[in-house]
């Protein structure tokens, strides 16, 4: 991996420009609006009104200005920031947390690129592997990113052998390990992931396979991480694994309650946009989940997962 990554002159220019034009339409607004969205179905606003600062802690950036990966198995049609910015007025959102998609490997440009466009209202996880240097990691935290992120789930660029070492060398920025793992897998590797020095964020509900739901025994074990103070939980993702879907998700509803009243403190929601594994019920309608999450969380937990809980696992500016 490189020491050093380079965004060219012309990436850099066109960010500037972009960064300008972007935040004056968007900046800072918590209003939703209706209007169609790039990879997103329906057009219509939620009905939950987002808090001011709300922050959307799980989405990917594709840019066919930086090249997939060799062994990329997904790669999906651009979805660049300013195709972002229309779910983020949609909804009503102010901020952000990046996530490297498997397309790119190890490559973080295309979500450095992104950050530089919404400036301070985003944050990043980047994909690493066991070659990266001290002085790309510093760069990285230099950068905005402030987690790395492990996709078990799909073959790629990491591996579960690479977890641990990776873990105490990120421990000193403060960073978190976010994993992608399918739910056996998190319960054959419980050893690993309850020692590590950091948080571990469990992505898309820890991937807790239906109907077992609930009954499932990594869900238990991560029920116990939240508890000790050891884990978040990402409630994103809910089209993937669920048997009921739309307009329901009820049986992904069961999941996402219980971890939002066990621990509401650990627990941020993630849009998934632009949703690169829909499951089987296609391309899903993020207004609609997104006043799902809201009825199952309430009020205060909504606020909490939204605003005060990124403010803390993505070093975000206090707002109160």
């Amino acid at each position: 991996m490189k020491d050093h990554i380079e965004i060219t002159r012309r990436s850099v220019l066109g960010t500037a420009a972009a960064t300008l034009t972007l935040s004056a339409v968007f900046g800072g607004s918590a209003d939703a609006a209706g209007g169609e969205v790039l990879h997103s179905a329906g057009a219509e606003p939620p009905v939950q009104r987002a808090p001011a600062y709300a922050c959307d802690c799980h989405f990917h950036i594709y840019n066919s200005d930086f090249p997939a990966a060799a062994n990329a198995s997904i790669k999906p049609p651009d979805a660049r920031v300013p195709d972002y910015l229309q779910l983020r007025k949609r909804l009503g959102l102010s901020r952000g947390a990046i996530v490297t998609p498997s397309t790119y490997g190890t490559d973080n440009s295309c979500t450095l690129d992104a950050i530089a466009q919404l400036g301070s209202s985003a944050r990043g996880v980047a994909v690493v592997d066991t070659s990266v240097s001290d002085a790309e990691l510093k760069h990285l935290h230099e950068h905005g990113i402030r987690g790395i992120r492990f996709n078990i789930a799909r073959a790629g660029a990491t591996t579960v052998e690479m977890i641990e070492p990776l873990a105490r060398r990120v421990a000193g920025f403060g960073w978190h390990v976010q994993v992608h793992m399918p739910a056996d897998a998190i319960v054959a590797n419980a050893a690993i992931l309850e020692r590590l020095p950091v948080p571990v964020v469990f992505d898309h509900l820890g991937r807790i396979p239906q109907p077992e739901g609930k009954s499932h025994p990594a869900f238990a074990m991560i029920m116990w991480m939240l508890g000790k103070g050891k884990a978040w939980v990402k409630i994103s993702g809910m089209y993937q694994d669920t048997k009921i879907g739309p307009p329901t998700y009820s049986d992904i509803g069961e999941l996402a309650k219980a971890y939002i009243q066990h621990a509401p403190e650990r627990v941020v929601w993630g849009s998934d946009w632009p949703h690169p594994t829909k499951g089987s019920f296609g391309v899903p309608n993020d207004a609609l989940l997104f006043d799902l999450v809201a009825g199952w969380a309430g009020p205060e937990s909504w606020k909490r997962m939204l605003v005060t809980n990124p403010e803390t696992l993505y070093d975000f500016a206090k707002t109160a």
